[in-house]
């Protein structure tokens, strides 16, 4: 995956600098004394010296897998959320004449500043798959803050060196299967017992439900229209995959009205809790 990342911005480099019949080398080399002695050409070299984890973005939750195909599952796929890693490369620029250098760490630094996002024209491989923007920074002000220390570890003489930070999304999970959740409920009233042990008494006990389900046509997700419970006043409306959720119902005997606004509502009977709240219209 961090190779993909590297040929990406050779990619980037070349088409933004540019670099035009190989008159420059793009390097991924980690600049020490000997390699700098055998270059023989105007050189961009950017070495990964360092890969972190990026806790601002950490995200550990659950997501849903998207369906291939337009008909209404039965089960969820889920996966945990990737890992956003920083991947820290120190930007040098070598040639024989120091103003041919610094022109040329110029003319990089420009083509690196005009893309905070890496535009996708230049992805290579896997980072076409990214789930999110590869995110650039160049110059961050709290990194390469010892760069003597760097170049003394690496036994070469100092010179201009540049942080640049790529942030990109490495997944090591597996999606799971498990049962589509179609209703959820939740119980209040007075307890009598200890809290680690609830038993609600049953005069003062309330059950109030969210229930979910899908709405199709010729197995086909019928999307924007009305649903709603009769005389309680609870209304919702179905998403671009058919998929409607309606709150604070309680349990029993009810009727769905589903319409259109262009169509004639039609009423549907449904029993709260139940397996499945799916409506196939005719």
């Amino acid at each position: 995956m961090i190779a993909d990342l590297d040929r990406t911005l050779e990619n980037l480099l070349i088409a933004e600098v540019p670099i035009r019949n190989g008159e420059i080398d793009i390097k991924f080399d980690q600049p020490r004394r000997e390699w700098s002695a055998k270059l023989s050409r105007p050189t961009i070299n950017l070495f990964l010296f360092d890969v972190r984890e990026n806790n601002v973005l950490r995200q550990h939750q659950w997501e849903k897998v998207a369906t291939q195909n337009g008909r209404t599952p039965s089960v969820a796929q889920l996966k945990r959320t990737p890992f956003r890693m920083d991947c820290h490369y120190m930007l040098t620029t070598w040639a024989s004449d120091a103003q041919d250098e610094h022109r040329l760490l110029s003319r990089v630094m420009l083509a690196l500043l005009r893309y905070p996002i890496l535009p996708k024209a230049h992805l290579f491989g896997q980072m076409q798959e990214q789930p999110y923007d590869l995110q650039a920074r160049l110059a961050s002000h709290d990194r390469l803050t010892n760069p003597a220390e760097m170049w003394g570890s690496l036994d070469n003489e100092i010179r201009p060196s540049i942080s640049y930070i790529i942030t990109l999304a490495m997944d090591p999970w597996q999606p799971i299967t498990t049962p589509l959740v179609f209703t959820r409920a939740l119980r209040t009233g007075q307890t009598v017992t200890l809290p680690d042990k609830p038993e609600l008494v049953a005069q003062t006990e309330e059950m109030r439900t969210v229930i979910g389900g899908t709405i199709t046509k010729a197995n086909q997700p019928q999307p924007d229209l009305r649903v709603a419970v009769r005389d309680t006043g609870i209304i919702g409306r179905t998403d671009a995959n058919g998929r409607f959720l309606l709150p604070n119902l309680p349990p029993g005997q009810h009727t769905l009205v589903i319409w259109s606004a262009t169509g004639k509502p039609s009423e549907h009977p449904i029993t709260i809790p139940a397996d499945s709240y799916n409506i196939e219209l005719t």
